[in-house]
């Protein structure tokens, strides 16, 4: 019936309409390809950030050399205390569970592995689930017990994306549970950014350095950035993700390719951070001095 009444429209509306349709396809595709150079470059960023904390964590626990934590030290951080033996085993576990969500919470996302692995995915879901769920637990305690956030304004960034964590968590496996598969969906992407927040923080920090320095804006860490940045690392992913999941829902080419747009600026942003930060890492791991 929808053919018949097509052919009755003039031939100038039917041509619009066929326009519309090609245009709608082909910003559709430029969507998807724009989201997949984010994914793969999260997924390139965060398994180079899982072989740091295990390289560097993940080894001083074996070798019982935790001190070593304190190379951060000429940046106001000091991770290891001498004699704190519960609270280092904490800050331990809490890295070694952000290498553990940076390796296998971005394996639930990739179709390929859900479709053929159904077993793997839901073994590896509750894995992650219970992981975040400790991680979100343990940052409590480090931020408001031990005194690790470095002032009041990063502590309730923190946790605020804590009780995010935990609240899609729960939205995940509610949805999972009611067998609700795109909502579900949904909420793990959404789980997946805010739990991987720090690792957004510094490579954010990171492209804000280097990107300022390029447009000799003098950047520092007395910038008004950095406050906005504290909660901005899960709060921009998250608009970004809530922005795609909108345009790809609708007709609109237009809405479709601003998306892209917004997905590519972040995106390069990311890549930039990332180039500063992997080499920056890896003089930690080296033992090399360190300085900003």
């Amino acid at each position: 019936m929808f053919t018949h009444l097509l052919e009755k429209l003039p031939l100038s509306s039917q041509s619009q309409t066929s326009q519309n349709r090609k245009d709608g396809a082909i910003a559709q595709q430029l969507l998807k390809g724009t989201a997949a150079f984010w994914f793969v470059s999260v997924l390139i960023g965060q398994w180079l950030f899982f072989y740091y904390i295990m390289s560097f964590y993940g080894f001083s626990v074996i070798t019982d050399n935790m001190e070593i934590w304190n190379r951060w030290e000429p940046l106001g951080s000091k991770p290891y205390e001498k004699g704190d033996t519960g609270g280092n085993l904490a800050f331990a576990f809490h890295t070694i569970g952000a290498g553990i969500i940076a390796f296998g919470g971005a394996l639930q996302l990739f179709p390929q592995i859900r479709n053929k692995f159904p077993t793997f995915h839901k073994i590896n879901g509750y894995v992650y689930l219970l992981t975040v769920l400790f991680l979100a637990l343990s940052g409590f305690y480090l931020v408001w017990v031990r005194g690790n956030s470095p002032d009041v304004h990063s502590a309730i960034g923190t946790t605020i994306n804590g009780f995010l964590i935990l609240g899609f968590a729960f939205m995940a496996l509610y949805c999972v549970k009611k067998r609700d598969i795109k909502h579900h969906r949904q909420w793990a992407m959404r789980l997946y950014l805010v739990s991987n927040a720090q690792w957004f923080l510094r490579v954010g920090t990171f492209g804000y350095l280097i990107g300022g320095s390029i447009l000799s804006m003098n950047p520092g860490f007395g910038d008004l950035f950095f406050s906005l940045w504290t909660f901005g690392c899960y709060v921009l992913p998250l608009a970004a993700l809530q922005l795609y999941f909108y345009a790809m829902g609708t007709r609109s080419a237009i809405v479709k390719y601003a998306t892209c747009g917004a997905l590519a600026g972040l995106t390069v942003f990311m890549i930039t951070g990332l180039i500063g930060l992997t080499p920056f890492l890896q003089k930690i791991v080296n033992g090399e001095a360190i300085s900003l």
